[in-house]
């Protein structure tokens, strides 16, 4: 068996439970070196997870002949230009969502793919847990009959590092890091979700708005888009709502019944149809993330083929752009 020894580009927040500790958990997969700009973060990730090496120069670790494929858990800002420099030495990628802060960044890191032969993975995790193959498996079951419509509605307050301003606001929220404000973070998610279930988005547009006033990015988005099958969609989006208004819910209409369902909280999914009501739970995995990077794993020890690729990642960032008037 091929033995993946992975190499980290970034171990902020993201590797410490979503991700991180997955990589080691699965047969033939483990953590041969990580690497942060900051030499704090890079030894003390090492130390608590029991990684041999650490770095700060992002190509030494690239370069490292101990390291035969990477992950990416920076900024989307970087995410093409690392992915890009790993596949140019032949070594595959695994890289965080959105795949990068725009649709053309995301064509270029697969124009390389393809020049090189090198495949690159995105980590919309999503797809392969198990709640979101239940919600799957009843809307292609046909349970609630056709569908004809599809609505998103996601509301929170303001964080509170929201309103600090200037240079020390987070990254999400500085569109030239991140591709937008929480929108482009977290609705690439929702999108990737039901692009997954229903097709590409080939048509997408936007109003967005700053009502909050607390930084620059937008912060209230209304949106409409149609998948490739002509099914309609819409999405509201308010990232500075009053507690009150605090959602997270997709519904999904069909001619016979209706499904509902969390992306972030996962609340119970809610089945409505001519019996009546059912409330459905079910859990996800610790790693979040260890069910697909499994799949990535077996793809590269050519036991199994995972197909999300950066290929099917990109139209999420079109869709985005779109409706933040980006493109």
């Amino acid at each position: 068996m091929k033995i993946i020894k992975w190499g980290f580009i970034g171990c902020g927040e993201v590797t410490e439970k979503k991700s991180g500790p997955a990589f080691s958990e699965i047969e033939g997969s483990g953590v041969e070196a990580v690497m942060s700009r900051s030499k704090e973060k890079a030894r003390g990730y090492a130390e608590r997870h029991g990684v041999k090496k650490w770095y700060t120069d992002p190509l030494a670790l690239i370069e490292d002949p101990d390291v035969n494929a990477i992950y990416i858990a920076t900024p989307p800002s970087s995410h093409a230009t690392f992915a890009i420099m790993a596949m140019r030495a032949g070594k595959p990628v695994y890289v965080e969502k959105p795949l990068a802060a725009c649709y053309d960044d995301c064509a270029r890191v697969n124009r390389v793919s393809e020049q090189t032969g090198v495949p690159c993975f995105v980590a919309y995790y999503r797809r392969y847990l198990p709640y979101f193959k239940k919600v799957k498996e009843i809307i292609d079951s046909g349970t609630i009959g056709k569908v004809i419509n599809v609505q998103v509605r996601f509301a929170v307050p303001p964080r509170d590092l929201d309103y600090t301003g200037g240079d020390c606001l987070p990254w999400r929220l500085q569109p030239d890091i991140a591709g937008g404000g929480y929108f482009y973070d977290l609705a690439s998610h929702q999108l990737d979700m039901l692009q997954h279930i229903f097709g590409v988005i080939t048509e997408a547009s936007g109003i967005c708005a700053n009502r909050g006033g607390l930084y620059e990015a937008e912060d209230s988005v209304s949106a409409c888009f149609r998948f490739e099958n002509g099914l309609p969609g819409s999405g509201s989006w308010c990232f500075v709502a009053h507690e009150s208004a605090r959602e997270d819910r997709i519904e999904v209409i069909g001619d016979v019944g209706q499904v509902s369902f969390s992306v972030f909280n996962y609340d119970p999914i809610s089945l409505y149809t001519s019996t009546g009501l059912q409330s459905i739970t079910v859990p996800n995995p610790p790693y979040v993330q260890f069910p697909l990077i499994k799949n990535v794993v077996e793809h590269l020890q050519g036991m199994g083929v995972c197909t999300c690729t950066a290929v099917s990642a990109t139209p999420v960032n079109w869709a985005m752009d779109r409706i933040l008037g980006k493109i």
